[in-house]
């Protein structure tokens, strides 16, 4: 990305498989207009230098694995009109002031951790970030879920249930019979042995 000539003004990266973190370099290209990082798999946290690119109108960085906060930094691009950052893993309160306050709620959707207007969900003085556990459940899926553990349960009776019946229905099997007979035997030695 460092060898992007300066004067470009939309740069469109959605739809890839980028990973990684996004470069600070971006920073400078003050005369960008619109940036769109949407539907990659970009990790780590939206760059504060974003918030040099003063002609920026549009930024995307939606459907990627971004986390930390939305930089107090981004205020200061008064020109920006279209913002998202939705399915992310942002955390924290959203900006306000300058342009921030006209974006809707679709602009930030999907980050569970994020509070503040435009969002019904307030922003508690003590306002804790989920854990990198937290964040690795919900990226691969690990929560515990109580639908699973009936449904294997469930399939466990349905087998069990199964398999006894095939082998009670066939009489008495000879298997059964001798293992039991065996520990039977084996405890009354034992008994006797213990009384000698």
């Amino acid at each position: 990305m460092e060898k992007i000539q300066t004067f470009f003004t939309t740069m469109d990266f959605s739809n890839n498989i980028f990973r990684g973190e996004i470069s600070n370099v971006i920073g400078k290209l003050k005369s960008l207009k619109g940036l769109n990082f949407s539907h990659n798999e970009l990790a780590g946290t939206i760059p504060l230098s974003f918030g040099d690119m003063s002609n920026l109108e549009w930024l995307d960085l939606s459907s990627n694995k971004l986390v930390g906060n939305i930089p107090e930094q981004l205020t200061n691009l008064t020109s920006l009109s279209k913002f998202n950052v939705s399915k992310n893993r942002l955390v924290g309160p959203i900006p306000h002031g300058k342009q921030f306050d006209t974006f809707e709620n679709d602009s930030y959707s999907g980050n569970t951790g994020l509070c503040g207007l435009p969002l019904s969900k307030t922003c508690s003085a003590h306002q804790s970030p989920p854990s990198s556990q937290q964040e690795d459940d919900l990226e691969h899926g690990n929560g515990f879920d109580w639908m699973v553990v009936l449904m294997g349960y469930a399939s466990g009776v349905v087998i069990g249930i199964s398999v006894g019946y095939l082998v009670l229905s066939n009489g008495t099997p000879d298997w059964l019979v001798k293992v039991v007979g065996r520990k039977q035997r084996h405890r009354t030695v034992e008994i006797t042995q213990r009384r000698a």
